[in-house]
């Protein structure tokens, strides 16, 4: 599936993926939490793929065991189900917030894994590279450090498996000789790329006052409309959260604010944040079939 969200300004890109990771470490009611994950799900597996099933795949234990450990040290509530031999009670609200705790766990994490596909190296510099040159190239660094071990590291081991030093085979204590030996070759090898590039940078001015620098990205009328959008959004979302219209608590017993037809409004301009790239590229789409169907 094409992602038309990444071809947008990096500012607008920077910008959504804050708003929906602060709101979904913030915002703790069900519904909420539910519409934020929902979109989270939908959006990495529009990005990723079917690899979006592999983060699925750790997502879900998580959130059963934090809602398995969490009554094992966090006793209040009032909702007794049963006492421990220690004499320690399980309740209710400790389970159903170490569930909600899981689950805002897991949609973080969800909208990191987009974050990390959408928000590119070549964006970080181009966002920071003049007010932090120097946090913003580390940042770059990071963001492919990952993926290019893993690929250097296969590289290593298959180069060790062509003269003989095969890492699934054999005993275990030579199995393990030859994975130091790759992870070594493969530690010296990140080392090197990272003085490499340092020096690479630093011969051609980067971070030095008044350096001139080619931008790729421009801010059009597109990314300005969805920057208003999403302003409005954050603010009304903002809102909600400051008049307690998201508020939920668990202990001592669950408690909320009751739930009237104002608080739709609050609620439908939540999904309307979180929805946003996937709505964009729905648009795209349709724009495009129309295009084809006129052909």
């Amino acid at each position: 599936m094409l992602d038309s969200f990444t071809g947008y300004h990096p500012l607008v890109n920077l910008i959504y993926f804050a708003m929906v990771i602060v709101f979904s470490m913030l915002i703790s009611h069900p519904a909420a939490q539910v519409i934020s994950l929902f979109c989270a799900l939908i959006y990495v597996f529009g990005v990723k793929g079917g690899r979006g099933s592999a983060l699925l795949k750790l997502c879900l234990p998580a959130v059963a065991l934090t809602a398995l450990f969490n009554p094992l040290f966090n006793h209040e509530g009032a909702t007794v189900l049963f006492y421990f031999e220690g004499g320690n009670p399980l309740t209710l609200e400790s389970i159903l917030y170490g569930l909600s705790s899981g689950v805002m766990l897991v949609t973080v994490l969800t909208w990191f894994s987009s974050f990390s596909r959408v928000m590119t190296s070549d964006k970080f510099i181009y966002l920071f590279g003049r007010i932090m040159p120097s946090l913003s190239l580390v940042l770059s660094m990071s963001l492919r450090f990952v993926p290019r071990f893993i690929r250097q590291t296969q590289m290593v081991a298959e180069a060790q498996k062509c003269i003989g030093r095969d890492i699934s085979k054999g005993s275990l204590k030579q199995r393990s000789k030859i994975a130091v030996g790759v992870l070594s070759a493969t530690l010296t090898w990140a080392l090197e790329n990272a003085m490499d590039t340092a020096d690479s940078m630093k011969s051609r001015g980067y971070g030095l006052k008044g350096r001139t620098a080619y931008n790729i990205y421009s801010m059009d009328a597109r990314d300005l409309s969805v920057l208003i959008w999403l302003g409005f959004c954050g603010l009304f979302v903002s809102a909600g959260y400051v008049c307690g219209t998201f508020d939920f608590g668990y202990f001592p017993q669950l408690s909320t604010r009751p739930f009237d037809v104002s608080s739709v409004y609050f609620y439908v301009i939540y999904f309307g944040l979180c929805i946003t790239p996937m709505a964009l590229n729905a648009g795209e789409e349709l724009k495009w079939k129309t295009i084809y169907s006129k052909m």
